[in-house]
């Protein structure tokens, strides 16, 4: 099932290309605001699941061109980034596992516009990443049970802004964390549509260039060991939500009237615009790219 909030933050579902209002199945789930309706969702999802499939065999919807796309998870709880999690080389050296928080307030999606902040990084780039999306209260999970905890999957974009000075500025928080640097979306896809979240294709373009295009195969500590290391540390809860990194060797500057699309396999396409009142601009090349240029330039 493929769940998306629209317009007015209705929740909905996907249905081929058309868009089902479920709003009135699940108004009798306690809530305040829709951040945490999906959440309760989540955690009630099983016995809500054949309500909301009924409705959705009974109901044509509406296109979904005609309404306004919405973030599935307007402010999780928790945003837990796995950081330099991927092989990107043959031969590389297995990184240590290691992860950040990302602001819950960062987050926008389909349609929506990452405006860059007026501090000054060297750069800001795009990190294309699978999302997990987590199910019940997760605590001290053991590796092999980590499918009991996740709910489902999303795109996610994690914007970074690089190089902002000398500590603290040159540190997680303020490189991760500003409004509009966490796009996700279109729609939050179940877990039972992804037989194998290993092995999905994660493409990005910007202006229709395609800079990145790797597998989550290539990940260098997998979502059970990923589950199990941030449930060791934080207790993880139904909503929140787990980026699992990325290959860095297509990352590219972002810039003002970029457009940026993000699709996983099975995910759907993720659709952002970028803006920046100060109009700064970086050579159109990824990291790949330049380390190539400065080789054959040595």
């Amino acid at each position: 099932m493929k769940l998306l909030y629209f317009d007015d933050f209705r929740l909905g579902v996907l249905k081929g290309q058309r868009v089902v209002d479920i709003s009135a199945v699940v108004r009798d789930i306690p809530h305040m605001g829709p951040h945490d309706l999906i959440s309760r969702l989540i955690e009630r999802f099983d016995t809500y699941k054949p309500r909301l499939e009924q409705e959705v065999d009974s109901s044509d919807g509406v296109p979904v061109q005609d309404v306004r796309i919405r973030p599935p998870l307007p402010r999780p709880g928790k945003i837990v980034c796995m950081a330099v999690n991927y092989l990107e080389r043959p031969g590389a050296e297995m990184p240590p596992i290691n992860a950040f928080l990302k602001s819950p307030n960062a987050v926008i999606s389909d349609g929506d516009t990452i405006v860059l902040p007026d501090a000054q990084p060297t750069i800001f780039e795009h990190e294309a990443e699978l999302a997990l999306v987590i199910g019940q209260r997760a605590s001290k999970v053991k590796a092999a049970d980590y499918q009991d905890y996740i709910f489902g999957y999303v795109n996610f974009i994690d914007v970074s802004a690089r190089g902002l000075g000398a500590p603290p500025l040159d540190s997680f928080f303020p490189i991760k964390s500003w409004n509009g640097f966490a796009p996700l979306g279109p729609f939050l896809v179940t877990a039972d549509e992804v037989p194998d979240p290993q092995s999905l294709s994660v493409k990005l373009w910007v202006g229709g260039d395609l800079r990145q295009d790797f597998s989550t195969d290539q990940m260098a500590h997998k979502i059970p060991r990923c589950i199990e290391m941030v449930s060791s540390i934080t207790t993880l809860n139904p909503g929140d939500i787990v980026a699992t990194g990325t290959n860095h060797q297509g990352l590219g500057p972002l810039q003002d009237g970029d457009a940026v699309e993000m699709e996983i396999q099975g995910l759907g396409r993720l659709n952002v615009n970028v803006s920046d009142e100060l109009k700064r601009q970086w050579p159109r090349e990824t990291r790949a790219q330049k380390a190539a240029r400065e080789a054959a330039q040595a």
